[in-house]
């Protein structure tokens, strides 16, 4: 088996799934997000994108429901022993196969949690799904069940975030002796990414996100590529990736001279994301820590040109992003504790100026002050 953590840690995930589980009264839970079933189970796939569901009762057995492609996949990744196919054909509808197997698991008016608020169950699949279950149980709504459970990382993920965050750290490198003028984005992207692969890293969850003259002041990846001029500025968001635990890194990188707006933006860049970090400690909420960042922007006068949000959880993510809940937005009431792995990132985009700077790294949260997972400093780049 292609497994990546020890069978007694898939013991203590599921044992404390079922605590919850047992808490909510839930007699068995659906779960459709991969990252829930990787993190239970440690099945590998982007099968999906189609209908699949683990059904995890309140005893813990499990049973995989998939497609023939996903079969060998479940079995080569994963701990699951009961694997059930739909069959591909004209017309099929595997929200009935699901209804037959939890009929099977004896599970007809029993109490069963979904998954609803996740990729892996899309609008079409969720309404067949509650078409078929509407008159079988008591259907409620387990979205963050699994989700809050991962937000916690045992050692053995730590070690994992940590290795990523050192592959992170390698693009970083890779990528700075070709940011200069006349450099290539296609071939910065191209010697970050293979960094990352040649470190024994995986994709992204999403793509890395590259763009230099305006295009810096884009928070998204988007097709196309160009070459640095004398004077350039360079934003890149990626994230070194470990048995998909991500640990994303954020900058922007001048070619040639400083303009004195770059500097403003990057003084008030790092002064936050400090606040950040001196706010990332227990006692404090995920709310804080957005209003430490939020005050700092202030500070500067630049509440208009700074985000909604600047970071949020990260950890073992699939397609189609590596970011994960909670968010450091106003007024979230998560509390901070230790264990979780944070991505901050300080986002300043000036249009009137045409001006980009940013700046981010993930911690790791700890009894007191927050550990960066980076080796770089956060000293403006200028190549």
């Amino acid at each position: 088996m292609a497994l990546h953590f020890e069978r007694s840690e898939f013991d203590a995930r599921r044992d404390r799934l079922m605590i919850e589980m047992a808490e909510k009264k839930l007699d068995a839970i659906l779960l459709f997000a991969q990252e829930s079933m990787y993190w239970l189970t440690g099945y590998d796939t982007f099968g999906f994108c189609f209908f699949q569901c683990l059904v995890v009762k309140a005893d813990g057995s499990m049973v995989l429901l998939t497609r023939s492609a996903d079969l060998r996949q479940a079995r080569h990744t994963s701990i699951i022993d009961n694997i059930v196919l739909w069959t591909d054909r004209n017309g099929a509808n595997p929200a009935v196969d699901l209804r037959n197997l939890l009929n099977d698991l004896n599970l007809l008016g029993a109490r069963i949690g979904v998954e609803y608020d996740t990729h892996g169950l899309t609008a079409y699949n969720g309404r067949r799904l509650d078409e078929q279950l509407q008159t079988f149980g008591q259907i409620a709504d387990a979205s963050g069940i699994v989700g809050r459970l991962r937000l916690f990382k045992s050692p053995a993920e730590i070690a994992k975030a940590e290795k990523a965050a050192n592959l992170s750290d390698d693009a970083l490198d890779a990528a700075l002796p070709m940011i200069k003028q006349g450099g290539d984005e296609a071939l910065i992207l191209a010697a970050m990414q293979g960094a990352v692969f040649a470190g024994g890293g995986d994709y992204p969850a999403n793509e890395f996100i590259i763009g230099s003259g305006v295009d810096a002041l884009l928070c998204r990846y988007k097709a196309g590529r160009r070459k640095l001029t004398k004077n350039d500025q360079l934003t890149l968001e990626w994230a070194g990736v470990f048995h998909h635990y991500h640990a994303p890194m954020m900058r922007t990188v001048l070619t040639g001279k400083v303009s004195k707006r770059h500097q403003e933006l990057f003084d008030a860049a790092r002064a936050a994301l400090l606040a950040v970090e001196k706010a990332m400690t227990p006692g404090n909420t995920f709310g804080d820590v957005f209003d430490a960042h939020a005050r700092t922007m202030e500070a500067h006068g630049l509440t208009k040109h700074r985000l909604n949000a600047c970071g949020y959880s990260v950890g073992a993510r699939f397609t189609p992003s590596w970011m994960d809940m909670p968010m450091f937005y106003q007024g979230n009431p998560e509390p901070i504790a230790p264990h979780m792995t944070l991505f901050a990132h300080m986002i300043i985009m000036d249009s009137e100026t045409e001006t980009a700077m940013t700046l981010g790294r993930t911690y790791l949260t700890t009894e007191s002050q927050p550990k960066p997972l980076s080796r770089h400093d956060l000293d403006l780049i200028v190549q």
